[in-house]
């Protein structure tokens, strides 16, 4: 396990936004636990990639543990041509890359990720879903964020969706800054 400080940055270049980096993002499905060597593999090639991490707070023995966890397991999220690709592909730690058909989507979906971590609000994992409403946040860090409201015990959160992996990641947030999308 790594240290804190020996995980890879969630997005190279650091600091980066989703939107202005420029290439054909590609989806690579890492073989199992080795999404944070591949995002270190990448950065030091130069290579962009985005992969978010949760922090995950264990307690054991009356010791407690912190590690961060990729928020979609199994998943990184890299761009550039052909020689990038081929490249990812050298360090055998890739099972298969997905090709993105709709760049402009996929950039959307993950700009929404890159501002809710952004935003500090806590993040989760959370299942994929169809059906709900579509809202947009009207205000707020995550103002402009698409997704769909979900319900989980008495709190109000967004679904943000990776639709290419068929995951989702869901953020609290407070019911008056959404408007709906479906009428």
């Amino acid at each position: 396990m790594l240290k804190l400080s020996e995980n890879p940055p969630i997005i190279y270049p650091n600091d980066a936004k989703i939107e202005e980096i420029e290439g054909q993002w590609r989806v690579a499905h890492t073989k199992s636990r080795n999404e944070k060597a591949l995002a270190l593999a990448l950065g030091k090639w130069g290579i962009p990639y985005f992969l978010p991490l949760t922090e995950k707070v264990t307690r054991r023995k009356q010791r407690v543990f912190k590690s961060l966890l990729p928020l979609f397991s199994g998943y990184v999220f890299f761009c550039g041509g052909q020689d990038q690709r081929h490249q990812a592909l050298t360090t055998n730690r890739i099972a298969n890359i997905i090709e993105v058909t709709d760049q402009a989507k996929l950039i959307a979906e993950l700009s929404n990720i890159q501002a809710a971590m952004a935003s500090g609000l806590p993040i989760d994992p959370h299942p994929y879903l169809k059906a709900g409403n579509r809202c947009r946040v009207i205000a707020g860090p995550l103002m402009g964020c698409e997704g769909i409201v979900v319900r989980k015990k008495n709190q109000i959160r967004i679904l943000l969706k990776i639709d290419i992996l068929g995951q989702a990641a869901a953020v609290e947030i407070d019911s008056e800054l959404l408007e709906p999308l479906d009428r």
